[in-house]
């Protein structure tokens, strides 16, 4: 059975029974239409998620039951709206504009990529939009849903292949 685990505007997850805090992007939550690179808003719309990066050096593979990929210092993800390799994932180095996934901070040490504009991309709708891990004052996103270690842990666990995440204005 398909599962849809939803994010609300106001920070809020729907983990199981209970919910959880989450940070969303700093520029609000938009229609998924109205959506547009690097404006900072997390996109409105149900989310097939697909698969999951996390950090090798700084952790074990997660306990999930969907495909996991350790990064490597050359994973970057490409945000540059004219090249053909827009919203996807790309090695570095890496001419077009692009988000190195390898970061000194945490964030990125769990990635769950989600199927936002990427079926196919769509040039300057917003790419890199993940599931990753929240700063420690949920501080607002780029457009990514972000939770706590416990709780992206507790997730990857009960989530499987098909399920979507939801962000809800």
């Amino acid at each position: 059975m398909v599962k849809t685990f939803t994010a609300t505007a106001d920070g809020q997850f729907q983990l199981n029974e209970h919910k959880v805090r989450c940070a969303l992007g700093k520029g609000g939550v938009r229609p998924a239409s109205e959506k547009r690179e690097g404006d900072g808003a997390s996109p409105a719309g149900i989310w097939p998620i697909r698969h999951v990066f996390y950090r090798p050096d700084r952790m074990d593979a997660p306990q999930t039951r969907l495909k996991t990929v350790a990064l490597t210092p050359e994973d970057g993800w490409c945000d540059d709206p004219a090249s053909p390799d827009y919203n996807r994932h790309v090695k570095l180095p890496f001419a077009a504009s692009h988000e190195k996934l390898w970061r000194e901070d945490h964030v990125y040490d769990l990635i769950l990529v989600l199927g936002h504009n990427d079926d196919p991309p769509v040039p300057g709708l917003g790419s890199a939009i993940f599931a990753h891990l929240a700063r420690e004052d949920y501080s607002g996103t780029e457009g990514c849903v972000a939770l706590a270690l416990p709780d992206m842990l507790e997730f990857l666990r009960v989530i499987g292949p098909g399920d979507r995440l939801e962000i809800r204005l």
